[in-house]
């Protein structure tokens, strides 16, 4: 707790003009998709509108529906929409608008009247016990939701700046919840791949595909990817299939291919649904318990949920006891340094970021890496990577 108020005290320092900037051309995307998605309709409607959405698309259009909300309308839901964009330009105008102007709303608008005018800074509220797994998230502004897949979202990143004469260091864990998979299942394929700094979407997509690591396409790497952070949340081999835009019978023997290159995983996941269903509750590396309500639900959903939160959450739990341990480390290091040329201004997931004076840049970053790296010990290495820059997009 003294840590995060620490953190919140400190503030993090925005450039007001360069949101303005942001706003300014987002409204005008706004203003463009707004046209085009009249044009694509044939007439005016209100985009935030759902009633009129749903009236456009599936009555006016003969879109398919794909879902229903509980009330049996025709759903146009995020995720339903993703679905529809594939095949019709509309929803794709909708959900462009959509993520932009949430992110005006919620950024390049309300983030300079958040500056402080006493301190000239954006002072956010850390919560330790808002999210099931553990992770700390953040409110006021929320610093843990800004897209970082989306250029829009990396250029509000742009906006968190350094001070004169300092630099803004991010240093994140790099797969840290594979990582921690391959602790936790004790796997050998996995530990091997991690101990000898292999690339491991790499190494996962030559057992997979069955060629050399070199003989690796990029493609095929991108499956690999899909595959090992599918399987950690849980995915079905539909949930694959879709996302790779595959057939459900490949989806289906990647998965088994995977997991007879990788026994460890699997045996770790039949055992830890077992506990969940056993226990009513799953734990972290460090004894932490995660407890899943749902898990021996009658509802068949709503246990397929539970057991997919069951193989993820002590890892995404683990996650989140790690880089606390790691801010720990961090926090008593600064106290002992007693430097005010080193700030702790950020937690963001699985990364942490400073503001530091460039007198002192090299060797601080190198100690920070290091108490990151030695948190805690596992049977695989943890890595933490750092990037430097003037604000957080060019650190990241």
């Amino acid at each position: 707790m003294p840590i995060l108020a620490q953190m919140e005290q400190t503030g993090v320092l925005i450039d007001c003009d360069v949101l303005d900037e942001q706003s300014h051309s987002i409204g005008q995307r706004l203003d463009e998709l707004e046209i085009e998605a009249h044009n694509l309709a044939g007439k005016s409607f209100n985009l935030s509108s759902p009633k009129q959405l749903q009236q456009i698309l599936f009555d006016e259009l003969k879109i398919p529906v794909i879902k229903k909300t509980p009330k049996g309308a025709p759903s146009t839901a995020e995720e339903v929409l993703q679905e529809l964009a594939l095949d019709y330009p509309l929803p794709k105008v909708i959900l462009e608008n959509r993520g932009l102007s949430k992110l005006k709303s919620t950024y390049t608008d309300k983030l300079p009247l958040m500056v402080s005018p006493k301190t000239g800074r954006v002072h956010t509220s850390y919560h330790q016990a808002v999210t099931a797994t553990g992770r700390l998230s953040s409110t006021d502004p929320n610093l843990q939701n800004i897209p970082i897949r989306s250029e829009q979202g990396r250029k509000i990143r742009q906006a968190f700046i350094a001070p004169k004469d300092y630099k803004i260091v991010a240093i994140d864990y790099s797969q840290i919840e594979l990582r921690i998979m391959a602790h936790l299942s004790n796997d050998k394929g996995l530990v091997t791949a991690f101990s000898e700094g292999k690339d491991i979407h790499k190494a996962t997509a030559a057992e997979i595909f069955a060629v050399e690591l070199d003989e690796v396409t990029t493609d095929q790497r991108r499956s690999a990817k899909a595959i090992n952070f599918g399987l950690i949340y849980g995915m079905s081999a539909f949930g694959l299939a879709k996302q790779l835009n595959i057939g459900r019978h490949q989806a289906q023997e990647y998965q088994d291919k995977y997991f007879q290159r990788y026994p460890g995983v699997l045996t770790y996941m039949e055992e830890t649904r077992q506990q969940a269903s056993e226990q009513g509750y799953v734990e972290t590396l460090f004894g932490r318990r995660l407890y899943l309500p749902d898990i021996n639900a009658k509802n068949g959903m709503r246990k397929k949920a539970a057991e997919r939160a069951a193989i993820n959450a002590p890892m995404q739990g683990t996650a989140a006891d790690i880089i606390k341990k790691a801010m720990i480390a961090v926090a008593t290091w600064l106290n002992d340094k007693n430097d005010d040329r080193i700030k702790m201004t950020m937690q963001v997931h699985d990364e942490l970021i400073f503001e530091i004076h460039q007198d002192i840049l090299e060797e601080t970053t190198a100690k920070l890496v290091d108490l990151m790296n030695n948190a805690v010990e596992l049977s695989v290495p943890l890595i933490a990577e750092y990037g430097i820059g003037d604000n957080w997009d060019e650190a990241h």
